[in-house]
């Protein structure tokens, strides 16, 4: 028992393919992570265009409601 925890399979020590394997998850993590932001300034933009649109809509109900309170005092 003890002569095989000594007996240990042989194998190459390649700390630059390890490296290059470390690079290369280091990369397609990056990647993931610059989708995902571009993802949410598309996000972000289509939010914003839709706020702006919320903000017109109610400022052009109180212009129309002042005209029309204008419109009804004028004889």
């Amino acid at each position: 028992m003890s002569d095989r925890r000594l007996e240990h399979e042989p194998f190459a020590c390649a700390p630059a393919l390890k490296l290059e394997a470390h690079e290369r998850m280091s990369r397609v993590q990056v990647d993931a992570l610059n989708a995902r932001l571009d993802r949410l300034e598309l996000l972000l933009e289509r939010l914003e265009r839709r706020m702006w649109l919320a903000v017109y809509g109610v400022a052009g109900v109180i212009l129309a409601q002042a005209f029309q309170s204008v419109i009804a005092a004028a004889p």
